[in-house]
């Protein structure tokens, strides 16, 4: 299964990363900048079929999108399931490094969340298949290659997810502002999956009461949150800090 994957960043990074997985390149005729010329280069590099059309084709081909001039044809993520999540964690030979998102719903945040797992060296992003937002073109595009590289899992019921990990020896941590304890003085060195909220309302009460560990980060200005992909990216970096270094906080 194919899909149109647009925008500089993204359809850069694509290239770069699983080249194979493109099949045709549309860029406007009229750009003849670096990063064109960057994008042209990889596609010459992966024996990819390109094509120089006008705004208004690429805009055919992605109606919806800022497609910045150009756009890919790429296989699709893949969406793992409830059934390929214990092969995926048997296959993980260091400890095991997960990201849950409890109902996250805007693509934005989640293409942004995916980009920051990818960063830090998560190994799998675990969601519910309902009231969740799933890998849209436009969460592609925000990921920035992330969603090509970092394994994807729907799971019907995250509540039973959250128990089948715990018994996995794998500890939960959740992201909540009423915690007494901050990110910063938990271990988060060994199996780790932090669990995020979804936006406005946060951690479901079913997904706290499976969690290991509530924590807080800490805020210091007039602002009460953070937007849930930012907060993502601190909890997230801060276990690789921990997890790097390899002392206790």
């Amino acid at each position: 299964m194919s899909d149109y994957l647009y925008g500089l960043h993204a359809v850069q990074a694509v290239l770069e990363r699983v080249p194979g997985d493109v099949s045709e390149l549309w860029v406007d005729s009229k750009r003849h900048d670096q990063r064109i010329a960057t994008i042209l280069q990889l596609a010459k590099e992966a024996s990819v079929t390109v094509h120089a059309v006008d705004k208004r084709k690429l805009e055919t081909l992605v109606p919806n999108g800022r497609h910045q001039g150009v756009v890919a044809q790429a296989v699709a993520p893949r969406v793992h399931s409830d059934a390929e999540l214990s092969a995926l964690l048997g296959s993980i030979s260091e400890p095991p490094f997960l990201l849950i998102l409890d109902g996250v719903t805007d693509p934005h945040n989640l293409g942004a969340c995916l980009r920051s797992a990818d960063a830090a060296g998560v190994q799998a992003v675990i969601a519910p298949k309902d009231r969740a937002a799933s890998l849209t073109p436009t969460v592609i595009k925000v990921a920035s290659g992330a969603a090509q590289t970092v394994p994807f899992v729907q799971v019907t019921n995250l509540a039973r997810c959250l128990r089948d990990l715990k018994e996995r020896g794998i500890w939960l941590v959740g992201l909540d502002g009423y915690a007494e304890q901050t990110v910063y003085d938990t271990d988060l060195k060994g199996p780790l999956a932090m669990v995020m909220g979804a936006e406005g309302q946060g951690l479901r009460r079913l997904s706290k009461e499976h969690c290991d560990f509530l924590v807080n980060i800490p805020m210091a200005g007039t602002v009460e949150s953070l937007n849930v992909s930012v907060a993502t990216g601190v909890c997230l970096f801060e276990a690789l800090r921990q997890r790097r270094v390899g002392t206790a906080p």
